[in-house]
């Protein structure tokens, strides 16, 4: 039951996490612009959803090498964002795939050589 609780919980933070950054790209849909400028505007703003969401699936087959990238990708964030120094706020959308990181690991050493 543990081994199915560690499976699972990096998977459904991971989504939730993305879900999260992907409820912001709708502040594209706002002002008076025409159409096509608002989905190019929320194209762009779905990039990091879509480079996280690649990792995801990435770690989702592979759990030791996704795991390390996306600490490493959500390590370098906070530091592209300043997020250990003036902008601590950022941190709430940072930490979620930190975790989600460490979770992958943890669930590859604990129970990934059994298979």
């Amino acid at each position: 039951m543990k081994e199915k609780a560690l499976y699972w919980t990096p998977r459904i933070l991971a989504i939730l996490a993305i879900l999260f950054m992907l409820m912001f790209s709708f502040d594209a849909f706002d002002g008076n612009e025409p159409l096509g400028r608002k989905l190019l505007g929320f194209l762009i703003h779905n990039i990091p959803v879509l480079i996280l969401t690649a990792i995801v699936v990435v770690a989702w087959n592979r759990e030791l090498p996704g795991g390390i990238i996306l600490i490493a990708v959500a390590f370098c964030a906070c530091i592209f964002f300043h997020s250990f120094t003036t902008n601590r706020a950022s941190l709430f959308i940072f930490i979620p795939f930190m975790v989600t990181g460490v979770l992958f690991i943890l669930h590859h050493l604990l129970y990934g050589k059994r298979k």
